[in-house]
């Protein structure tokens, strides 16, 4: 149901030790929403994602996926909620001495009884969704960087996730194929419905696909500004949030 909330921050506190990376984090996710992290370098964009899908534990505060504490939840019932969602990493993380169809299969082989002809059907569907049918039997190594990022959405859709996070989605590519990523963002969280949350500083994408987003302060060491990324480079109450977002402006 679009406008609920797909994931709730509730006063989140992020610290290594005694250091505080950000603190007092509140806001929502809506089911639905293509959800921007952003702020300057080291404003703690990457660990909030890891905080998000449970890599990292708060100092303080805890994460609900619906209306369900993620950070109490015993550790089964955190695994089952992890199988809502998939990941695509910066690198792409894919298995260079698998195929793609091989690195798709993986989380059906491990999460799913399917049969393998039923999972090769699978990871062939999951890769023509992302523009890559006929490269099944191709390796990472003999594609284009644009193309492995689109293999590592593959793989990250293979459980039919109702979220989906994506580290720099675009780091490393021209931005042809960054813009054509983006373009696919867009049409799969219209096709699948799924929610989507990326950590990104790209200007180009946070306008072309953003529609909410959180400013992490790396100055304050929190949040000082959230709505659609448009709206704040225009209209919003803080000078750091208008200089990011309108930076290269003569």
């Amino acid at each position: 149901m679009e406008g609920r909330a797909a994931i709730t921050v509730r006063d989140l506190t992020m610290a290594y030790g005694d250091f505080v990376l950000q603190r007092d984090l509140n806001f929502s996710i809506r089911t639905g929403d293509i959800f921007v992290i952003m702020g300057g370098s080291g404003c703690g964009k990457s660990t909030l994602l890891r905080h998000l899908i449970g890599l990292n534990e708060p100092f303080e505060g805890e994460i609900l996926y619906g209306e369900e504490s993620f950070t109490r939840a015993a550790p089964a019932r955190r695994m089952e909620m992890l199988r809502r969602i998939g990941v695509l990493y910066q690198s792409g993380a894919l298995w260079s001495s698998m195929t793609l169809a091989e690195n798709v299969a993986l989380p059906l082989g491990e999460f799913t009884d399917l049969g393998a002809d039923e999972i090769r059907e699978v990871a062939a569907l999951k890769l023509a969704l992302v523009g890559l049918a006929g490269f099944e039997d191709y390796y990472p190594p003999d594609i284009s960087g644009g193309m492995q990022k689109r293999a590592g959405l593959a793989r990250a859709m293979a459980l039919d996730p109702d979220i989906l996070f994506f580290d720099e989605p675009s780091a490393g590519l021209d931005p042809i194929s960054a813009r054509l990523l983006d373009d696919l963002i867009i049409e799969l969280r219209d096709s699948l419905g799924a929610t989507i949350v990326i950590v990104t500083h790209e200007l180009a994408s946070i306008f072309a696909i953003g529609t909410n987003s959180v400013f992490l302060d790396s100055e304050s060491r929190t949040m000082i500004d959230m709505g659609v990324p448009t709206e704040l480079r225009d209209h919003s109450e803080h000078e750091r949030v208008r200089r990011f977002l309108r930076r290269g402006e003569l």
